[in-house]
C-alpha cells in the first residue's frame, strides 16, 4: 500500500509517465462492467422476443419499461458514489472499497436476474443490478483523470473505449451462445465471473495515486449532495459536452437495444438464424471497432477531440442510414463495419475530451456526473423508438426497427451540434470557468508530494 500522493502539476494534472502495463490494467475493470450489460441486452430482448416473456406485440415497449427504474437508480448512484469517494480515506484508498463492494453485489443480483422468467421480476432485478454497478463505477470512473498524465491522455482514454467495446463484444458473445442453446442461466453467471476477475485485478495491482480531499468538517450527507451543487453549471464545455454525449450515446443506443428485434421483425429471422447472425453482425462491428479506436485516441492528442468526434457522427449517420435500409444480411453486415468505426473513434475521444476539461481534484464527481448521458441514454433510446417502432410495425409489418434507426441517425445529428460550443483546451492550457472551484491540488508544506509510487 502506498502513501496516496502523486507527483502533479500546478493545474492537478498528474505528470508521471506510465508504462504500456498500468494504462492497461487502468482501464481493465470497464471490461467486466460492460460485458455485463453487452450481454443482458441481447439476453433480455431473446428472453422477451423468443421465450414469451410479455406480450410479443410490445417488445419495444416492455423494452422500455423493464428499464425506467435502473435508468433513474443509475442517474442517481453513480454521480453520488463517485463524489463521496473524492474524500473517501481507507487503507485500501479511496476507490477501491466501492468497487469491490459493487461487484460483489453485482454477482448477487446478475443470479436474480437469471432466474427471473417475468417481465415484473426482471426489471427488479435491473435496477438493483444498476444500483450495485454504478456504485462501483462512479469511483472507478475517476482513476483515468487520477493517475494519467496530458501527453498519455489520449492513449489511456482509447484503452478505456477498447476495454468498453471488448467487454460488449464477450458479453455479445456470451449472449448469442445463449440465445442459440437457450442456456440463458449459465450465461449471466459467466459474465458475473467475468467481472469478478477484472475487478481483482485492479483491486489487488492498482493504487489509487492521489490524495483524498480534505472533508474540513463536512457530514457525509453533505457531500453526497455536493454531487448535485449547481456550480457544475458554471463549467460550461462540460456540459455542453455532456448534453452532446447524450444524443451520440443515444444513437448507438438504438442499434445495441434493437438488434435482435429488428433481425426478427425487419429481416425476419428465426432464433437460430438471428443467433448466427447477430454474431456475424458482432464481429464486423468489432474488427471495425478494434483497427479504429487506439488510432483515433492517439491521433486526437495532435489533431483536436472535437474534429474526430465530429468525424465519428458523421460515420454514424451513413451506418444508421445503411442499416435501416438493408434488404439482406450482407447489406446489414456493411452497416455494421461502418457503425463500428463511428463508435470506436467516439469512444476513444469522448472520454478524452472530458478527462481534459475536468476539474482534476473532483474527477469521481464530474466522471460520474457524465452518467447521466450514459445512464440516461440507453431508456431514452428505447423510450423514443421502442412505441414508434411499435406503432409503425402495425401499419406496416416490420417496418418499425427501420424506422428505429432512421430516428437515431438524427440522435447523431444533434449530438454533433450541441458540441460546437464546448472549449477543447486542456484545463490548464485554457481559462479558468469564472466561479469554479477545486482546480487544482493544493500542494502540501514543504514542497511538491514525492514522485508517484509504481502501480502494482
Amino acid at each position: 500500500m502506498t502513501d496516496g500522493t502523486v507527483a502533479s502539476d500546478a493545474a492537478g494534472r498528474p505528470i508521471r509517465l506510465l508504462p504500456w502495463s498500468q494504462l492497461i490494467r487502468l482501464s481493465l475493470y470497464w471490461l467486466g462492467l460492460s460485458a455485463i450489460f453487452g450481454g443482458m441486452g441481447p439476453i433480455n430482448q431473446s428472453r422477451l422476443v423468443y421465450m414469451g416473456i410479455g406480450d410479443a406485440d410490445q417488445v419495444g415497449t416492455n423494452l422500455a419499461l423493464i428499464g425506467i427504474a435502473g435508468t433513474i437508480i443509475a442517474i442517481i448512484v453513480q454521480p453520488t458514489a463517485g463524489t463521496i469517494s473524492d474524500y473517501t480515506m481507507t487503507r485500501w484508498g479511496r476507490r477501491k472499497p466501492y468497487i469491490f463492494i459493487g461487484s460483489l453485489l453485482d454477482v448477487v443480483f446478475l443470479y436474480g436476474l437469471a432466474t427471473s422468467n417475468t417481465v415484473l421480476s426482471i426489471a427488479v432485478f435491473l435496477a438493483l443490478l444498476q444500483f450495485s454497478s454504478n456504485f462501483a463505477q462512479g469511483p472507478f470512473q475517476g482513476y483515468v483523470p487520477d493517475l494519467v498524465p496530458a501527453p498519455q491522455v489520449g492513449t489511456a482514454s482509447s484503452l478505456v473505449g477498447l476495454m468498453q467495446v471488448l467487454g460488449v463484444i464477450t458479453g455479445s458473445i456470451v449472449a448469442a451462445i445463449a440465445l442459440a442453446t437457450r442456456e440463458y442461466f449459465i450465461a449471466i453467471m459467466v459474465l458475473a465471473a467475468i467481472e469478478l476477475a477484472t475487478m481483482l485485478s485492479v483491486v489487488i495491482r492498482v493504487d489509487d495515486g492521489r490524495t483524498s480531499k480534505p472533508r474540513n468538517g463536512k457530514r457525509w450527507r453533505d457531500i453526497a449532495l455536493e454531487a448535485w451543487g449547481t456550480d457544475i453549471l458554471k463549467e460550461r464545455s462540460y456540459v455542453w459536452l455532456v448534453a452532446s454525449r447524450l444524443f451520440i450515446l443515444m444513437a448507438s443506443g438504438t442499434v445495441t437495444g434493437f438488434v435482435i428485434v429488428y433481425l426478427r421483425q425487419a429481416l425476419n429471422l428465426g432464433e437460430k438464424d438471428a443467433a448466427a447472425t447477430f454474431t456475424i453482425v458482432l464481429v464486423a462491428i468489432a474488427i471495425a471497432t478494434v483497427i479504429v479506436i487506439v488510432p483515433a485516441g492517439r491521433r486526437s492528442d495532435k489533431g483536436g477531440r472535437k474534429r474526430y468526434i465530429w468525424i465519428s457522427c458523421g460515420l454514424g449517420i451513413v451506418a444508421l442510414f445503411i442499416i435501416a435500409v438493408a434488404p439482406s444480411v450482407p447489406v446489414l453486415v456493411v452497416g455494421g463495419v461502418v457503425f463500428g468505426a463511428a463508435s470506436g473513434m467516439f469512444l476513444a475521444v469522448d472520454w478524452a475530451l472530458m478527462t481534459d476539461i475536468i476539474p482534476k481534484a473532483s474527477s469521481g464527481r464530474y466522471m460520474g456526473i457524465s452518467n447521466l448521458a450514459t445512464a440516461s441514454s440507453g431508456l431514452l433510446a428505447i423510450a423514443a423508438a421502442g412505441p414508434l417502432s411499435d406503432f409503425v410495425n402495425g401499419i406496416s409489418p416490420g417496418a418499425g426497427p427501420r424506422v428505429a434507426m432512421l430516428l437515431a441517425a438524427g440522435w447523431y445529428v444533434v449530438g454533433a451540434f450541441l458540441l460546437r460550443p464546448v472549449d477543447e483546451r486542456r484545463r490548464e492550457d485554457g481559462p479558468v470557468p469564472v466561479g469554479a472551484i477545486e482546480t487544482a491540488a493544493v500542494e502540501p508544506p514543504g514542497g511538491p508530494p514525492p514522485a508517484e509510487p509504481a502501480l502494482g
